[in-house]
C-alpha cells in the first residue's frame, strides 16, 4: 500500500467517526437544551472529541489535497479545465470548501460554548454550530463515490 492509499483509507474511515460524533453531539445538545439538562463532563468530552476528530480530518485532507492526491494534482495543473469537469470540481473545490467550513463551524461552536457558564446556552450554541457543521459534512461527503 502506498502513502496516498494509506492516507486516503484513514481519511475515509475516520469520516464515519466524525459523522457519528457530529450526529451524537448535535442530538445530545438538542436534547440537553429541551430537557433543561446540566452540561456535564461527558458533554464536554464528546464536544472536544468531535472537534478534535474534525481537526484531524482537516489535517489528513490537506495532506491529501496538497501533497498526495493525483486527483487534485490534475485539477490544480489545469484549474480552468477542472471547473468544467464535475468530478474534478467536486474534489478540488466543493468537498474541500464544505469540509473546511464544517471544521470552522465546529470550532466556533466549541470555542463559544466553552466561554459560557449557563448549560442551556452551552447546549444552544453547540446545537446551532455543531448542527451547521453536520449539515455541511452531509453536503460535502462524496455519497455517490462510497
Amino acid at each position: 500500500m502506498n502513502t496516498y492509499t494509506a492516507f486516503l483509507h484513514i481519511h475515509s474511515t475516520l469520516r464515519w467517526v466524525a459523522l457519528a460524533l457530529a450526529i451524537f453531539v448535535t442530538v445530545k445538545s438538542l436534547m440537553g437544551l429541551s430537557g433543561k439538562s446540566v452540561f456535564g463532563k461527558k458533554d464536554n468530552i464528546f464536544a472536544a472529541s468531535f472537534v478534535g476528530t474534525m481537526h484531524l480530518q482537516l489535517l489528513l485532507g490537506l495532506i491529501l489535497y496538497f501533497f498526495l492526491s493525483p486527483i487534485t494534482e490534475s485539477a490544480l495543473s489545469d484549474f480552468g479545465g477542472a471547473m468544467k469537469n464535475p468530478e474534478l470540481r467536486f474534489w478540488a473545490v466543493e468537498h474541500t470548501t464544505m469540509m473546511v467550513l464544517a471544521v470552522v463551524a465546529a470550532q466556533i461552536g466549541r470555542s463559544k460554548s466553552k466561554k459560557v457558564a449557563d448549560s442551556a446556552k452551552k447546549f444552544k450554541l453547540q446545537a446551532i454550530f455543531f448542527g451547521a457543521a453536520l449539515l455541511l459534512m452531509l453536503a460535502g461527503i462524496p455519497w455517490n463515490r462510497i
